[in-house]
């Protein structure tokens, strides 16, 4: 598995660079926040959109698949981003 690191970025299907917020490992698996490059270099007063993502066995990020796995990671970078 190919380690994440905070402040990476990588760039999506669409060529939008996305960085890596956070990282979490929970039960055994890894999970990612991240959030669009364009919108975190945007200085305005407005919310930025984070999403919440699986790293599966290669180093891929995948979908959340259940509201419950969902909000067990929620609820862990909800403690994790306090802390900072």
């Amino acid at each position: 598995m190919k380690n994440i690191k905070e402040g990476e970025i990588f760039k999506n299907d669409a060529g939008e660079e996305i960085e890596v917020l956070a990282v979490v490992n929970i039960e055994g698996s890894e999970y990612v926040a991240v959030a669009f490059v364009e919108d975190l270099q945007e200085e305005n007063e407005e919310e930025i959109d984070i999403f919440f993502l699986k790293v599966n066995k290669d180093g891929d990020f995948t979908a959340i698949e259940s509201d419950e796995e969902f909000d067990k990671v929620s609820s862990a970078f909800d403690e994790i981003m306090q802390e900072d």
